[in-house]
């Protein structure tokens, strides 16, 4: 039986740096008949990503935080966090790297999307590497995350072909479609793992 915290749902903090498609994905995933998820909190490091409109548009409670100063940064994330009541936090196209100390003194699971098959092709430029390396298949990853880059446990994993004629573009928008449905099928599978 899986328990949830007290108000039966499970707080979400969504931190993005860009477009927010996986965002949109957990949210109206969040608002389907019976779902257990909220999204909270929105937080960027991007004044100008276009997820923030959307988050705005749904009256979510939503944050830009600058990064000039990373360990300042990270302790008014961790404050909203608290006030928040989050209990966990996704990382949907965020490009900042947190710190071993924020892992530590946030102590929640905290998820985030790869655009490869991870262990392979950890860190940037993903879809560029599979293509100059003649993959026959890339994907996505869901994974924990840890002190190291793209290393936390695998959550959940899908593949997806590569064609002789697809270009970063072309993988990019196949995978991307991958991620939106796969992302809250591991939030969901990773709640069940802790409450």
């Amino acid at each position: 039986m899986v328990k949830f915290p007290g108000n039966n749902k499970i707080n979400l903090a969504i931190f993005i740096s860009g477009r927010g498609t996986n965002f949109k994905s957990i949210f109206n995933f969040s608002k389907k008949k019976n779902s257990i998820l909220k999204i909270n909190l929105v937080i960027s490091d991007n004044k100008y990503a276009k997820g923030l409109e959307f988050s705005k548009k749904k009256k979510i409670s939503t944050k830009v935080i600058k990064f000039v100063k990373k360990r300042d940064a990270e302790n008014k994330i961790l404050k909203l966090i608290k006030s928040n009541k989050i209990d966990l936090i996704c990382l949907a196209g965020f490009m900042k790297i947190l710190s071993e100390d924020f892992l530590e003194k946030c102590n929640l699971k905290i998820l985030n999307i790869h655009p490869s098959l991870l262990p392979k092709y950890k860190g940037l430029n993903t879809h560029m590497r599979v293509l100059k390396n003649k993959d026959k298949f890339s994907g996505c990853t869901v994974h924990l995350v840890n002190k190291n880059l793209d290393a936390g446990k695998i959550i959940l994993q899908r593949k997806v072909k590569v064609n002789k004629n697809d270009t970063i573009k072309s993988l990019e928008k196949k995978i991307l479609k991958i991620e939106n449905k796969i992302y809250p099928l591991a939030i969901m599978k990773t709640v069940k793992s802790i409450f």
